[in-house]
């Protein structure tokens, strides 16, 4: 039977960027599956009282390190966005708009995480994504005009949901089979469980 990976993501998060450059060499090597969930945190903070990591002055102060020792050691570019927190709900209504035209969102998923959290890009703006969009061969008219429609909205809010109901609180979060991993630290087990 083929495995999978549900990979509940937000570019707002920097250990899911970190993951994201990983994961699909990651399944590519088990034979694996990615099967892409985009997650509004700040809407699952506000479900489940989860508070963001920036709110501990010395906890951020510690995961700005922390972020970069992992870039350091995956060997990816890493620059810490001048716009933070920001709101990635178009974004992320434009991979399920993708996902809902039957098309894989990998390219610009993953294009869109370089450019906030590697190249300083405001992936909020419609003019940023329809260029990510263009390079990543995405119809962006089509892409953007879909992320206004009540379908691709409740898209996002049900893949929030049904994360939340499967025990989801923060990202990346990942499944393989019913067993959950959260946090980039946690891709050996990942692996593990691929391995079975």
């Amino acid at each position: 039977m083929p495995k999978t990976i549900d990979f509940y993501f937000d570019f707002s998060s920097p250990w899911t960027y970190l993951a994201e450059t990983q994961i699909e060499s990651l399944a590519k090597k088990f034979g694996a599956t990615v099967n892409y969930r985009p997650l509004f945190l700040g809407g699952l903070f506000k479900t489940t009282g989860h508070t963001p990591t920036f709110n501990s002055p010395m906890k951020w102060k510690y995961s700005q390190a922390d972020m970069r020792d992992w870039a350091d050691h995956y060997g990816v570019p890493f620059r810490f966005p001048t716009r933070f927190p920001l709101n990635t709900i178009k974004a992320l209504r434009a991979v399920a708009a993708i996902q809902a035209a039957g098309k894989n969102p990998q390219p610009f998923l993953s294009a869109a995480f370089r450019a906030y959290w590697a190249e300083d890009a405001d992936i909020a703006s419609p003019e940023v994504l329809a260029g990510l969009l263009a390079k990543t061969d995405f119809d962006a008219q089509a892409v953007l005009a879909a992320t206004d429609t009540e379908a691709i909205k409740n898209a996002v809010k049900d893949s929030t949901d049904s994360g939340h109901a499967r025990g989801v609180f923060g990202a990346p979060t990942f499944f393989v089979g019913d067993k959950m991993f959260w946090g980039n630290d946690r891709l050996l087990f990942v692996e593990k469980a691929l391995k079975g």
